[in-house]
C-alpha cells in the first residue's frame, strides 16, 4: 500500500463493496435463544416418611400418575389401624342400637295389638251388658262397672297408639342422626386411608423427570421438595435482550426462527423488565408449527421484529460504522477505480443492514470493510 495522508492505493480484492439499494427495510433484533420447558412442576411429598423405594429415574419420561417413589411411615400405619378398629367398634355399637330400637318398637306394637284386641272384646261385652240392663237382667251398678272398664281400655289404647306414633318419629330422627354420625366416621377413616396412598409419590403431569433428590432410607418431611418434572411437549425460547431495546420490546411482538432453511413463527409471552448486566430476559412461544427435533437446551437464532417492513434506501452492514460512526463512507466513482469520502446519515439498523437517510442514492457502490487500514485517507485508488 502507498500514498500520502489524503490518498491511498488499496487492493480492491481485499475490500467488500456493496451496492446501495431501494428495498424493504425491517427493523429487528437478532438474538441467541435457548429452548426451555414452558412449565416446570415441583414435586413435593404430601406425607412424611422414610424412602422405601425409588421407582423412576432422572430423565425418564412419565405419564401422569406414574409412581416416582414410595415412602414408609410405620407410625401412620399404626394410627390408621387404630382408627379402623375404632370405626369397627362404633359400627357394631350402631347396629346394636338399631336392634334395640327395633325390639322396643316391636314390643310396643305387640302391646298395642293386645290392647286393641281387649278393647274390641270389652266393647262387645259392654253392648251385651247394655242389652241385659234393658232386659232387667243386669243392674245399673254392673253396667257402670262395664262402662268404666271399656272407657279405661279405650283411653289406654289411644295412649299406646300415640306412643307408637311418637316412637316411630323418634326412631326416624335418631336413625338419621346415627347414620350421619357413621357417615362422618366412615369419611374420616377414608381420608386417613388416603394418607397411606399419599406415601406413594406419583407424577403430577405428563413430562420428563428432570431430577429427584431422594435416597433410600432418607427421612422426608411432608411438603418437602423431592424433584422436578418438565413439560417437554410444549417448549419456549428464552433469551436476553440489550437494555437499549427495553422500550421497544412488548408482549405479543412477533419473532421468527429459521432452522434447516425453514422459518418458524413465535411471539413474546413474558417480559422481565429487571435489568441485569445491561440485559433483560424475555420468553417466546411458537405460534403454529414447531421444529420437529426441538430439545431442551438447544440454541436457536431468534429475530424479533420491531415494526412493519418499510421502503427505504439500504446498505449491507460492515465495519465502516465502527470507524466512522456512520457519518461517512467511501463511495466509488463511475469508473469504480476510485472511492471518495462521502458524508452520509444513517438511520435505523438491523443485524444485516443500515437505513441510509441522506448522502447516497440507489445504485451507488460503497466500501463497507477495511476502514481500520485507511487511516486519514480522503481518497482511495483501487487496483
Amino acid at each position: 500500500m502507498m500514498g500520502g495522508p489524503s490518498k491511498l492505493r488499496y487492493n480492491a480484492e481485499n475490500l467488500q463493496i456493496v451496492e446501495v439499494k431501494q428495498g424493504k427495510f425491517m427493523e429487528y433484533v437478532d438474538l441467541e435463544g435457548i429452548a426451555q420447558p414452558k412449565m416446570t412442576i415441583k414435586i413435593n411429598s404430601i406425607e412424611s416418611g422414610t424412602v422405601d423405594s425409588i421407582v423412576a429415574e432422572e430423565g425418564s419420561m412419565l405419564k401422569q400418575g406414574d409412581i416416582i417413589l414410595i415412602l414408609k411411615n410405620i407410625e401412620l400405619q399404626r394410627a390408621i389401624n387404630d382408627e379402623r378398629d375404632e370405626l369397627l367398634k362404633k359400627r357394631t355399637a350402631h347396629e346394636e342400637k338399631l336392634l334395640q330400637m327395633e325390639r322396643k318398637s316391636s314390643e310396643l306394637r305387640r302391646n298395642i295389638l293386645k290392647t286393641v284386641y281387649d278393647l274390641e272384646r270389652l266393647n262387645k261385652q259392654y253392648k251385651l251388658d247394655q242389652e241385659e240392663f234393658q232386659m232387667g237382667i243386669k243392674s245399673k251398678a254392673e253396667l257402670d262397672v262395664a262402662s268404666d272398664e271399656f272407657n279405661f281400655q279405650q283411653k289406654t289404647t289411644t295412649m299406646l297408639l300415640e306412643e307408637l306414633k311418637n316412637d316411630s318419629l323418634m326412631n326416624i330422627i335418631q336413625s338419621s342422626l346415627m347414620e350421619n354420625d357413621m357417615d362422618r366416621e366412615e369419611k374420616r377413616y377414608e381420608r386417613s386411608r388416603e394418607r397411606l396412598d399419599n406415601l406413594t409419590v406419583r407424577a403430577p403431569i405428563d413430562g420428563q423427570l428432570s431430577f429427584i433428590s431422594a435416597i433410600y432410607g432418607e427421612r422426608i418431611g411432608n411438603g418437602t421438595s423431592i424433584g422436578e418434572q418438565k413439560v417437554i411437549d410444549d417448549l419456549k425460547i428464552n433469551t436476553k435482550v440489550s437494555e437499549y431495546y427495553i422500550d421497544r420490546i412488548s408482549l405479543g411482538l412477533p419473532a421468527t426462527v429459521t432452522y434447516l432453511n425453514k422459518k418458524y413463527y413465535l411471539k413474546i409471552t413474558k417480559l422481565n423488565p429487571e435489568i441485569k448486566d445491561r440485559m433483560f430476559e424475555i420468553d417466546l412461544v411458537f405460534v403454529g408449527e414447531t421444529p420437529d427435533n426441538i430439545r431442551i437446551g438447544k440454541t436457536y437464532r431468534v429475530q424479533i421484529e420491531l415494526g412493519q417492513p418499510e421502503d427505504a434506501l439500504i446498505i449491507d452492514k460492515g465495519n465502516f460504522y465502527q470507524n466512522t460512526g456512520g457519518q461517512w463512507v467511501f463511495k466509488l466513482d463511475k469508473s469504480e477505480n476510485k472511492a471518495f469520502r462521502t458524508n452520509i446519515t444513517v438511520g435505523r439498523q438491523n443485524p444485516g443492514q443500515y437505513e441510509v437517510l441522506s448522502g447516497l442514492e440507489e445504485g451507488d457502490k460503497v466500501i463497507i470493510s477495511g476502514y481500520g487500514s485507511f487511516g486519514e485517507a480522503q481518497e482511495l485508488t483501487l487496483k
